[in-house]
């Protein structure tokens, strides 16, 4: 504890020495070795492996603890084994060495616990410089992060509910389509019709002025898909979220000419490999790609810059509160276009985490803490595992510089 205290004191002292600044910050990075990954359930989580909500806690050496969100039980047991007596703040090695170590590539329930062990060694980055972790990303470009609401409380009828869901701040009001009667088909064209009225009190509640968003939730086929884009356009949707079924990503190139609203696509992806051929062919015009199905805070930072590249915006699929405040730190950090998603008034509190994000109004503020800025309380949460000794199945090979090879 006295050490982090020297170390907190001394940055502090840092901002008028210029380029030492750097070295001195660097100099005071404790050597740290990871002794333990251990895995928690909570109870505020989807039953979906892709998209829990469970923590990962990593302790090092010098008792400086990180925090992240996500993943399943069996493959935060393999990757954890991996990094056992690993420098932590090696995060970028780390991230290539679990990524590659098993020879085939991650699917993308591995590459989310990949991404929640990643959330948790940036805490622990940013807690050993004593600054948040969007000032190791390059500080801030924004004040906040505009927010969009999904699941907005009812207010009466659609349109009241999208009129008071702008009246409460935010940025746009976001509605996932019409439903079938409860047990009847989903038929395709009589629902695209439907749809359609609904948006149109959709667009007269939140006004001339304000914003909505339509998730087509990959449920139409690409004749239905493309005659509903067509029919709302007029009514000038902020985005049309994952018009068709995302398994193929090449479908894009034959849906983008026959539509002029803006899309937003990759809810269902994981890392970069996943998406970039849409950015870089400007397929569609926000990103949806999340934490930490991106593969964490280091895969995400190369998504962004990708985007930036292509001249594509941010807009990140809501997961657990703990990503959501990470997602804060990576989008503060970036240039480009950003939004978020927030469910109901924002006003969730999971018992676990006790400090997680800054929501006021319809924003998210960036909060200046060390780290990611969360506090867990283990109490509240089940241990599921705990993972002390190092275990490497398979060989991974080195280059003369040291960086990692596939076996």
């Amino acid at each position: 504890m006295k050490r982090r205290s020297l170390l907190r004191s001394s940055l502090l002292g840092f901002g008028a020495l210029g380029a030492a600044h750097s070295e001195r910050a660097q100099a005071a990075l404790p050597k740290m070795k990871i002794t333990k990954v251990s895995y928690y359930h909570v109870g505020d989580t989807r039953p979906i492996i892709n998209q829990s909500s469970h923590i990962v806690v990593i302790e090092t050496d010098e008792g400086i603890t990180g925090i992240g969100e996500g993943g399943h039980k069996d493959s935060i047991d393999q990757l954890g084994s991996l990094i056992i007596g690993e420098d932590p703040s090696r995060i970028e090695h780390l991230w290539q060495l679990m990524y590659r170590h098993y020879f085939y590539p991650p699917g993308r329930e591995k590459v989310h616990a990949l991404g929640a062990i990643d959330l948790a060694l940036w805490d622990i980055k940013g807690k050993a410089l004593g600054v948040p972790v969007y000032e190791l990303l390059g500080g801030l470009t924004r004040d906040h992060v505009e927010c969009y609401a999904t699941g907005f409380p009812s207010a009466g009828s659609l349109t009241e509910t999208a009129r008071a869901c702008i009246e409460f701040g935010y940025k746009a009001f976001r509605f996932h389509g019409a439903d079938p009667e409860r047990g009847a088909p989903y038929e395709h064209r009589k629902i695209v019709d439907k749809t359609f009225e609904q948006c149109k009190e959709i667009r007269e509640g939140v006004g001339e002025n304000g914003e909505w968003a339509i998730d087509f939730h990959t449920r139409l086929d690409m004749p239905d898909a493309i005659r509903l884009c067509g029919l709302i356009e007029p009514l000038r949707p902020l985005f049309v979220e994952d018009p068709i079924r995302s398994e193929n990503p090449e479908v894009y190139r034959t849906l983008r000419p026959q539509v002029r609203v803006p899309l937003a696509v990759g809810e269902h992806y994981g890392d970069r490999w996943d998406s970039n051929m849409l950015i870089e062919n400007q397929l569609f015009d926000y990103a949806r790609v999340t934490l930490p199905n991106s593969g964490g805070i280091t895969d995400y930072m190369k998504q962004a810059a990708i985007c930036e590249t292509h001249y594509v915006g941010l807009v990140p699929h809501f997961t657990g509160p703990l990503a959501e405040a990470a997602l804060v730190h990576c989008l503060c950090a970036s240039s480009g276009p950003a939004i978020m998603e927030m469910r109901g008034k924002g006003d969730l509190a999971p018992p676990h985490l006790s400090e997680y994000y800054d929501f006021r109004k319809g924003k998210l503020y960036p909060v200046n803490k060390p780290g990611l800025g969360v506090e867990f309380d283990p109490s509240q949460a089940q241990l599921v595992s705990e993972i002390t000794e190092r275990e490497r199945p398979i060989p991974l090979h080195r280059r003369p510089d040291g960086s990692v090879t596939n076996w």
